[in-house]
């Protein structure tokens, strides 16, 4: 089954396959600098106590993102 979820309610360890990032702009390219963009398997480290901030991999870098920011990403296929 694919359902969509946003990246914000992943849970730690979890992996999945990006759908759609909902940002425009400067945001847009810098995620997209980082290799996230549709297709791309990312998995999530770390969530901040307050899930205030996250941390993914995608490939062999690491990123931390604000909460508004992993909101505006979403993935399927979370496992």
């Amino acid at each position: 089954m694919n359902t969509m979820t946003l990246l914000s309610a992943c849970s730690k360890g979890g992996i999945a396959t990006v759908v759609k990032i909902n940002a425009t702009g400067a945001l847009k390219q810098r995620l997209i600098s980082f290799g996230l963009m549709k297709g791309t398997e990312i998995t999530m480290l770390e969530c901040g106590l307050t899930k205030s901030t996250y941390e993914i991999k995608i490939g062999n870098v690491n990123i931390a993102l604000r909460r508004e920011e992993a909101e505006l990403i979403e993935v399927s296929n979370v496992r």
